[in-house]
């Protein structure tokens, strides 16, 4: 990979989108450049391949992926072990008439 074109594409950041929308891509991890706390607080589910996962902890929806955790298992620093998966990924609002109620 060249190394100026890492990180060289500066698109919306999560501040930027609709709150109704879900972003391209989210993640669980609070390290991450991709996690926002607020969004996941609203709770959110994954569809990949037509099925419910609830073990997701990063998904991106233009690339076609979703990283599970795989057990209870945790790297060195305490973060989940995950395996990448490819396919058809429907990120969705869980519960969206309590949050418009309130």
């Amino acid at each position: 990979m060249h190394p100026a074109s890492a990180f060289a594409f500066q698109g919306p950041t999560m501040s930027d989108t609709n709150p109704a929308t879900l972003p391209d891509r989210l993640s669980v991890n609070p390290n991450s450049p991709f996690h926002d706390a607020e969004l996941l607080a609203r709770g959110i589910g994954i569809r990949f391949k037509g099925e419910e996962k609830t073990n997701v902890e990063e998904y991106c929806v233009s690339e076609g992926w979703v990283r599970l955790a795989v057990g209870k298992a945790v790297d060195r620093k305490g973060n989940a072990l995950t395996v990448k998966l490819q396919g058809l990924v429907e990120p969705y609002f869980q519960n969206t008439e309590a949050a418009e109620e309130g």
